[in-house]
C-alpha cells in the first residue's frame, strides 16, 4: 500500500533536482560564450592599435633643405672705406647709422648720409642704405633659399610700387648673387628731384637691399642716375661677398651658428611698400636732412 506514495515522492525529488540544475547549466553556458566575445574584441583592437602604430612608425617627418649661410656680418661693415668715400664722400660719420632690429641675426641694416654744400652754387647730397636679411630653413614654411626668393620678390615689387614716382624702371642684372634687380625712379619733393636707385640681389638665403639716392639741392645740377645705379650695384656686391666671407672658416656654408628663432619678420626695420617706402629716409628725411645742414653752412 505505501509503495505507490514511495515512488510518487521519490519521483518527484528527481524532478526538482533536474529542475535546480537547468538554470546552473544555462549560466555556464551564457557565461562561456560571452568570455568568448569579449576575446574576440579585445583581440581586434590590440590588432587595430598594433596597425595604427606600425603606420604612424612608418610615416617619414617632414624635411627641408638646411640653410646655406647660418649668419650675417655687421651691416655697417660691409662696405671698404674706398667705396664710401666714393659714393658718400662728404659724410660726417663714415662708420654709418645701423637700424634697429628685435634681431639682429636674421636682419639688420646701416645707412650713410653726404651733404657736399657749395654755397650759393647749390649743393650736393647722397643718402646709402644697406639692409641685410637671412631666412632659416623651416619645415612648416620651406627651405631658406625659397623663402629668401620671396622676401626678394616682395622687395622688388615694393620698389617698383613707391607712392609718386615718376619713371620706374625695373632691370634684371647680372653677375651679383643668384638673383638681381635695379629699380630706378625720380622722386620729387618741394622743388627738388631725387634720384633713387635701389638695388636688390639674393645670395642664397640672404637678401640684400641697396638703397641709394642722390639730388641737387639748392640749383645744383641732378645726378647721373646711371652713375648713381652703377654705384649701388658695386654696393650691392660688395655687401654680398660680405655675406659669403662671414659664412666661411667654419665649415662652408651654413657652418656659422644658427638663430635659435625661426621667424622671418622682427617688426622692426620691416622694408616698406607704397607711400611708406619713400618715406623712410629716401626723399623727406634725406631732402630734410640736406637743407638743414645746407642752411646751417650757408
Amino acid at each position: 500500500m505505501h509503495r505507490p506514495a514511495q515512488r510518487k515522492r521519490q519521483l518527484r525529488s528527481r524532478l526538482l533536482v533536474c529542475a535546480a540544475a537547468v538554470p546552473a547549466i544555462l549560466v555556464a553556458g551564457c557565461s562561456s560564450d560571452s568570455g568568448s566575445d569579449s576575446g574576440s574584441d579585445g583581440a581586434k583592437k590590440d590588432s587595430g592599435a598594433k596597425a595604427s602604430a606600425s603606420a604612424k612608425a612608418g610615416d617619414k617627418a617632414p624635411t627641408v633643405e638646411k640653410a646655406a649661410y647660418a649668419k650675417l656680418p655687421e651691416p655697417c661693415e660691409v662696405l671698404s672705406k674706398k667705396t664710401l668715400d666714393e659714393l658718400v664722400p662728404k659724410a660726417k660719420d663714415k662708420s654709418g647709422k645701423a637700424g634697429t632690429s628685435s634681431d639682429t641675426a636674421l636682419r639688420g641694416s646701416c645707412s650713410w648720409d653726404s651733404l657736399d654744400n657749395n654755397g650759393v652754387d647749390g649743393s650736393q647730397f647722397r643718402w646709402l642704405r644697406v639692409s641685410l636679411m637671412r631666412f632659416e630653413s623651416d619645415p612648416s614654411l620651406g627651405s631658406g633659399a625659397k623663402r629668401a626668393q620671396e622676401s626678394y620678390a616682395k622687395q622688388v615689387a615694393d620698389a617698383r610700387a613707391t607712392k609718386d614716382a615718376k619713371g620706374v624702371k625695373a632691370e634684371p642684372v647680372q653677375g651679383v648673387g643668384q638673383q638681381a634687380t635695379l629699380v630706378r625712379y625720380d622722386l620729387k619733393k618741394d622743388k627738388d628731384t631725387f634720384k633713387q636707385q635701389t638695388f636688390v640681389t639674393r645670395v642664397e638665403n640672404a637678401v640684400i637691399t641697396v638703397d641709394f639716392n642722390g639730388a641737387g639741392l639748392a640749383g645744383d645740377k641732378s645726378p647721373d642716375a646711371g652713375k648713381l645705379g652703377k654705384d649701388a650695384q658695386k654696393a650691392a656686391k660688395e655687401a654680398a661677398e660680405a655675406v659669403v666671407a662671414a659664412n666661411e672658416g667654419d665649415g662652408g656654408k651654413g657652418g656659422g651658428k644658427a638663430s635659435s628663432d625661426p621667424s622671418e619678420k622682427p617688426k622692426s626695420d620691416e622694408p616698406k611698400s607704397d607711400d611708406g617706402k619713400s618715406g623712410d629716409g629716401k626723399a623727406d628725411d634725406s631732402e630734410t636732412t640736406a637743407k638743414k645742414k645746407s642752411s646751417g653752412k650757408a
